[in-house]
């Protein structure tokens, strides 16, 4: 059905010479492989379609899914300002996946694509690309799963300076794009938060649209205070990007949650504004986002992967936050380097996300990391 995957990498400012060497590390590849994965910087986007149309040329593979990123992952590197192209190459046949999205596809066909491949109730793994500045995105996602219910999506929103430039078999923007395997294609999923939520955990008693009123029936910026202890409530601002919103994911077995930003206070409504539309009823937390928390997180996270593998991965692909990566874990690509220490050395691909899918929901602050056994 499938073999080896291959891993192709190179940094420089040289569109062409970036092909060059990552094609000269793939090898020979004609009518070998069927699916290719690429991912660059947002640097690259202005010579995407020619980098695309290289790749397609020289390596007889018309398949292509990816996107750009402000950083791009490989295998234990990360790369950020420094132009970087990372090419993955799968040994899948073209029987057993279909590559949806267009820029010229509606919201219908993309559905009706979706649905037409994903057959009956069989489990479909979905990676997926999405357009963050389309206010549609996170709505459409949400209707893909609806459309799906046994899919299960994964992935990233593109993260660029400039266009929003995404690979399905073309290059297209504005939407939703991505591939649905086959049932037959194992895969081992995983998902790491990048906080940790606080002791406290608290119901929404009052609530209008993004303005969290009152929490179990207390004004929410007392809450607030209470649950972050005496020095920060001293001093709000000093929690900003280190203290957030959570908003458990409910009927969840493994107590998942939402992370948002918390992105200002009325200090004399005492009423906080959170990053996302809250309800009143729900669950609420404070969560602690710091380095020590990220990577206790993504060890738990490998630990429970590897454990659920027979061998070492055939190839991966990994979609982290943005707000990870080196500020999170350090400038030596600690991040990329924990996958390849815990889960051993095999091609890995992806990027940093401005928003990252697991399991049908758009996140923030985490890491996505698909495993081909």
């Amino acid at each position: 059905m499938s073999g080896s995957f291959l891993l192709g990498v190179a940094t420089g400012p040289d569109p062409r010479k970036l092909v060059n060497d990552c094609l000269l590390q793939l090898g020979n590849v004609r009518g070998k492989y069927h699916l290719g994965f690429v991912y660059a910087n947002d640097t690259l986007g202005e010579d995407l379609e020619s980098i695309l149309g290289r790749l397609k040329q020289d390596t007889g593979i018309e398949n292509w899914l990816g996107t750009l990123g402000l950083g791009v992952c490989s295998t234990g590197a990360e790369s950020y300002e420094e132009p970087t192209l990372v090419v993955m190459l799968a040994d899948i046949n073209s029987k057993l996946f279909a590559i949806v999205g267009s820029n010229d596809v509606s919201e219908e066909k993309l559905l009706e694509e979706i649905s037409s491949y994903c057959k009956a109730e069989l489990p479909h793994v979905g990676i997926i690309h999405g357009d963050p500045s389309n206010p549609a995105t996170p709505n459409l996602i949400e209707k893909i799963s609806e459309t799906v219910p046994a899919a299960y999506l994964v992935g990233g929103l593109t993260s660029s300076n400039f266009e929003n430039f995404q690979v399905a078999n073309e290059i297209v923007q504005g939407s939703v794009s991505g591939i649905f395997f086959s049932p037959d294609i194992n895969t081992v999923i995983g998902h790491t938060q990048g906080c940790t939520p606080l002791d406290q955990k608290h119901v929404i008693t009052k609530a209008e649209r993004n303005l969290l009123i009152e929490l179990d029936g207390r004004p929410a910026l007392d809450v607030l205070r209470d649950d972050v202890g005496e020095v920060l409530a001293k001093d709000l601002n000093k929690i900003t990007g280190y203290i957030f919103a959570g908003l458990p994911i409910e009927h969840s077995d493994t107590a998942d949650y939402l992370v948002r930003n918390i992105i200002g206070f009325d200090e004399e409504e005492k009423i906080i504004a959170v990053g996302d539309y809250i309800y009143e009823g729900s669950k609420f937390m404070f969560c602690r986002r710091d380095g020590n928390s990220a990577r206790d997180d993504m060890l738990n996270m490998l630990a429970t992967m590897k454990s659920r593998l027979q061998s070492t991965p055939r190839g991966g692909l990994y979609y982290s936050c943005l707000g990870r990566g080196r500020y999170q874990f350090g400038d030596n690509s600690e991040e990329l380097k924990m996958i390849k220490q815990e889960l051993g050395d095999f091609p890995l691909a992806g990027f940093f996300a401005n928003g990252e899918i697991f399991h049908n929901r758009l996140y923030g602050y985490t890491g996505v990391l698909v495993l081909f056994s």
